[in-house]
């Protein structure tokens, strides 16, 4: 198949973007996956078990908006997590999904939902001017049945529109944004919030 320059482009970012995520440990082994949409609506995503600080251009593949492969290789199981996104938030252009020990950690002790308030790095956030901002992160249970799973987080945002990211229990979290670049700000931000509340609560990493 012949790629579009659009899609070399953001396989080069998303290549990148594995490189700086794992160089902060956040992407142990093989997990994670990470997205961006194309202008013309497709959308370049990580194939399935790939090391993400290790990403080659042959790594990341082109799906159509409900998640089907148009180049025949493999997409990650949670592709439809990606893709719902897309659909959601007309404006976002890259989805970054870590598996950052402090969102891990986050989901042993906060359970339903982690609460980011007071912080002058929640400006970090697109549309937020004032530390005096309060942001809320959901949790939900891990689940094999990635539609199901799907669902929930699709109903949590119905009522929830003003939100930046979800983190799934015992596994990660996912994060979005208008560029890979913000998306990765993003990241950063989460993580550093994620460990500020843990260490509030008392819980030390070894």
């Amino acid at each position: 198949m012949k790629y579009s320059e659009a899609f070399l482009n953001a396989a080069a970012d998303l290549c990148a973007a594995g490189r700086i995520i794992d160089s902060k440990e956040r992407v142990p082994a093989t997990s994670g996956n990470f997205s961006v949409r194309l202008p013309d609506g497709t959308i370049a995503i990580t194939v399935s078990g790939k090391h993400k600080g290790r990403l080659q251009i042959e790594d990341i593949m082109l799906i159509d908006a409900e998640a089907n492969s148009l180049d025949g290789k493999k997409p990650s199981a949670e592709t439809l997590l990606h893709t719902s996104l897309y659909k959601r938030f007309p404006n976002v252009g890259c989805v970054l999904h870590p598996h950052a020990i402090n969102a891990v950690l986050v989901s042993r002790i906060f359970k339903t939902e982690i609460v980011l308030e007071d912080y002058e790095l929640l400006k970090a956030f697109n549309g937020i001017t004032t530390h005096e901002s309060r942001i809320v992160v959901p949790i939900f249970a891990n689940d094999q049945d990635i539609p199901r799973l799907a669902a929930e987080v699709e109903r949590y945002l119905d009522r929830h529109d003003d939100c930046y990211a979800y983190v799934i229990a015992g596994h990660g979290f996912y994060t979005w944004g208008t560029t890979v670049d913000e998306t990765l700000r993003h990241i950063d931000a989460l993580d550093y919030l994620f460990d500020c509340e843990l260490r509030l609560h008392g819980v030390k990493k070894l």
